[in-house]
């Protein structure tokens, strides 16, 4: 991962490979479809298990010109939920055409857009990645702050995962911008959607003190705590200015994923 050098030493030297650790131990490609908008797998019953998932390892990217016509038939949604089978068995190159054919279909597709953007993220391709998850939140802010409860989860999780690619290519500011964002938004009721506020809280407070932002980060990170009293120990780490902050919240989302 990239390393950028930060124009202000953060506390706990904070940087952005753990960052995008802490990330990708957060928030998994199941997440992006909630239960009530997961397609039925009836209709992938017409592609030949050999087109969804190849024996022989991972294929090389095709454009969705070169997909077989029982896929290209699909529906953006049956299409999703093809790239999520693809994605659970680590075969990210076989999801992209998929999701590049969806959103084709469907040009206005935020939950496409975003799991395209986390998986170009993991794939290293970062100015790629960045594209997409600007181009979702773009949509979703087109006529101001989303209300509904499946639109605020992904303006949340396409913030953090912005915020987090930015910091990636050293962007720290940019990444905080979407970032901060989060914070303005109202806690949401719905348990999921809670839960990825309250990560996208941690996220900030990771983002603040790369930026050597230290009180403030000390005050979103309370305000985790307040909620999962189980990160507490990583508040006492940012006042005592302990070096191993980063490699501690990485791992502490990993045993809550």
């Amino acid at each position: 991962m990239l390393e950028p050098s930060l124009g202000a030493q953060a506390v706990g030297t904070f940087t952005s490979d753990a960052w995008d650790r802490n990330a990708l131990a957060t928030v998994k490609s199941s997440e992006v479809i909630s239960d009530a908008g997961t397609p039925s797998v009836e209709p992938l019953a017409t592609v030949k298990s050999s087109e969804v998932i190849s024996d022989a390892g991972t294929p090389s990217v095709e454009p969705p010109s070169e997909l077989s016509s029982a896929i290209k038939n699909l529906s953006p949604k049956e299409l999703l939920a093809l790239s999520v089978t693809h994605l659970a068995r680590g075969k990210r190159d076989s999801a992209i055409p998929l999701l590049e054919l969806a959103l084709e279909k469907d040009p206005e597709y935020v939950k496409a857009m975003l799991l395209m953007g986390q998986t170009l993220m993991q794939k290293g391709l970062l100015v790629e990645a960045t594209e997409y998850l600007e181009r979702g939140i773009s949509k979703l802010l087109l006529s101001g702050h989303p209300t509904e409860v499946e639109d605020l989860d992904h303006l949340i999780l396409l913030s953090m995962w912005a915020g987090s690619v930015y910091a990636q290519q050293g962007k720290i500011t940019e990444g905080l911008s979407h970032l901060e964002r989060i914070a303005t938004l109202k806690e949401p009721e719905d348990p999921k959607s809670k839960a990825n506020y309250f990560d996208g809280l941690l996220f900030l407070s990771s983002g603040l003190l790369m930026a050597g932002r230290k009180a403030e980060a000390l005050k979103y990170l309370r305000i985790v705590v307040a909620y999962n009293p189980a990160h507490s120990y990583l508040v006492e780490q940012v006042e005592n200015d302990k070096n191993d902050f980063a490699d501690d919240l990485a791992n502490s989302r990993r045993r809550d994923y």
